[in-house]
């Protein structure tokens, strides 16, 4: 009698023990760093035309929720009629600051700073806001969708001016804290 009673409460107990277990980490803590890799790219109607560009980007966590980091970006363009291909770079700093939505959404907004440079542009400093969500599908490995509005000045004296005349930037891509 003693050992069904005994019995009965362990397998009672079960569900118990499995809720007591740690919960796995989900995010950045301060000091993790990330990689991200992300891509863009589009064509005319006809595909005869096309470009696409590849983002890579090294992040550190001052703490859970600041993020600084640099980002390289490398365009490719085939431009349609004309048999010219484009070479376009850019190279910046950022800051984001991330907000806990929900424990795997985790949405940002921030700001960066950098340098363009290419065969189709002027050489140029820009400044960008910026705003995003990283989901993290695993407790290390998230998906990051992000928007930026970017400006971009050759000197102080016409920074107001550049502000008018930015450019979207759309970011997809994947990302891992290590």
């Amino acid at each position: 009698m003693n050992r069904s009673l005994l019995l009965g409460f362990m397998i009672a107990m079960l569900p118990m023990l499995a809720m007591a277990q740690d919960r796995v980490r989900v995010g950045p803590e301060a000091g993790d760093r990330e990689i991200l890799l992300s891509g863009t790219g589009n064509s005319t109607d006809d595909l005869d035309g096309f470009n696409f560009g590849l983002q890579g980007q090294l992040g550190w966590y001052y703490t859970r929720h600041l993020e600084l980091g640099v980002r390289q970006g490398v365009n490719y363009a085939d431009v349609p009629n004309t048999g010219d291909n484009i070479w376009n770079g850019s190279t910046r700093g950022f800051l984001d600051y991330h907000f806990i939505a929900t424990e795997r959404a985790w949405p940002f907004i921030g700001g960066s700073l950098g340098y363009a440079y290419g065969e189709s542009r002027n050489d140029s400093g820009f400044a960008g806001l910026e705003t995003g969500l990283k989901y993290y599908v695993q407790p290390n490995t998230f998906i990051v969708g992000m928007a930026e509005y970017q400006y971009f000045f050759d000197n102080l004296s016409n920074l107001d001016d550049a502000f008018d005349d930015g450019a979207f930037v759309y970011t997809l891509g994947i990302g891992y804290l290590f």
